[in-house]
Parts: structure tokens; C-alpha cells; sequence
């Protein structure tokens, strides 16, 4: 599988011959702004919660590419309200079929809002289950002992998981993450967008690297293999 970075918490993977795209925000964040949204192809598009920095792309990117929006039920039904017509809400439980493979949405400790303050559901991570491998995207998380269900479901590739901190997990709750999940390829995200999510990457491979584990940090705009 390919998986490119477009910053913040905003990437994009192929499978099975479907674009799965997460959490957009590239307009208001200006690390981002030699991407070309009108080039991004998506056949879904992920949402793990309302705040703006996941999600203030969203309707803009659906409108241009038709894709899916998966989302938590009140996310999506904000979508659907605004004339999004394909959106498939879900919330935490057993996996949903998708024509590339199956996704289970799974519990994220964090928060979620409209850019207005209104409630947007709960927040959500997403387990993979595919014929070309699996992966998890953890969403906006601390650490949490949920964690530890994920390999009764999935024996993952890759994980993407925020180290940035202060939001969310640093990069010594991922490193613990990567454990509970049992999967040592980590793709780092939400992290030095701004001054409060700021680290030193280099540093933060080298824990990775003490650990037995691999921090990947592509370039924004960079697409790896994974």
C-alpha cells in the first residue's frame, strides 16, 4: 500500500484499488501550501472527528472528488444537512463492509466539535481489515488501554498515530501505543503544525529506533510505502 502525507493529520492510502482520505486540512494550514487540492483523487473520505483541523476540507473535498464521507453519525448527518449525498455514518462496534474491505471504528480519548461549538459525536479511531493488509488510524488519542483489543481484529502493516502531544499522545505514549497495538511501523502525525504540537524529529526517531520500532515521517506531500 502507498500512503501520502498532505500534513497535520491529513494523508491519503490506496487499496484495493480505492483512495481512502483522512482527516483534510490543507486550506488553513500553511505547511501545506505547495498541495494542489483540486489534484487529490478520493473514492472515501474519513472523518475521526469535527475540530477544524481535520476537518475543515471536508465538504470542499467531497464536493470535487463524490467520494463517501465516513464519519461518526452526527458528523455525517452535518455533512448530509450541508448536501453531501454519500456519507455512511458509523460509531464504535462490530466492522462495516466497504468494496475495498472492512473498517471498525474504534474508541479515541479526545474531544469533538463543530467549528461553531455544536457537538459532533463521539471521536473515533478506524481498524482495516483488507486483502492487501491492515492498518489503524488512531484519530486524535491518548494513550488508552482500548488499545489493547486491536490485535484481536487486525494483525497490522502500519499505524498512524499523533506524537505531537499536548492535544493528544507524545511520542512516549506512542511508542507505549505501538505495543499495545503489536505493530512496530508507525506513522507519525499531528505534530509541529503549530508551536504547541512542536518536536524534535530527529530525536523522535531515535526513541522509536531504542524501542525496536520504525517512526516514519514522510515530507509533506510525500507518498511511501507502508
Amino acid at each position: 500500500m502507498n500512503l501520502t502525507y498532505y500534513g497535520q493529520s491529513c494523508f491519503s492510502v490506496e487499496v484495493n484499488g480505492k483512495k481512502l482520505l483522512f482527516d483534510p486540512f490543507i486550506t488553513y494550514n500553511p505547511l501545506a501550501k505547495d498541495i494542489d487540492k483540486k489534484e487529490i483523487k478520493a473514492d472515501y473520505i474519513f472523518l475521526s472527528h469535527g475540530h477544524t483541523d481535520h476537518f475543515a476540507d471536508a465538504f470542499e473535498l467531497a464536493q470535487q472528488t463524490g467520494a463517501v464521507c465516513v464519519a461518526a453519525a452526527e458528523v455525517a448527518d452535518w455533512l448530509g444537512n450541508k448536501g453531501i449525498e454519500k456519507v455512511h455514518p458509523l460509531n464504535h462496534g462490530g466492522p462495516v463492509s466497504f468494496d475495498f474491505g472492512k473498517v471498525r471504528a474504534v474508541n479515541a480519548i479526545h474531544s469533538s466539535s463543530f467549528p461553531d461549538g455544536s457537538y459532533a459525536g463521539n471521536p473515533l479511531g478506524f481498524v482495516f481489515t483488507t486483502s492487501e493488509g491492515d492498518f489503524y488510524y488512531s484519530g486524535d488519542t491518548a494513550l488508552t488501554m482500548d488499545m489493547q483489543l486491536i490485535p484481536r481484529w487486525a494483525k497490522l502493516k502500519f499505524a498512524v498515530l499523533p506524537i505531537g502531544g499536548n492535544f493528544t499522545m507524545d511520542v512516549t505514549d506512542a511508542i507505549a501505543a505501538s505495543d499495545f497495538i503489536n505493530c512496530n511501523n508507525i506513522v507519525g502525525v499531528h505534530y509541529n503544525t503549530f508551536d504547541l504540537i512542536k518536536i524534535d524529529k530527529e530525536k523522535a526517531v531515535e526513541e522509536f529506533k531504542a524501542a525496536g520500532k520504525n517512526l516514519l515521517l514522510p515530507a509533506i506531500g510525500d507518498t511511501i510505502e507502508v
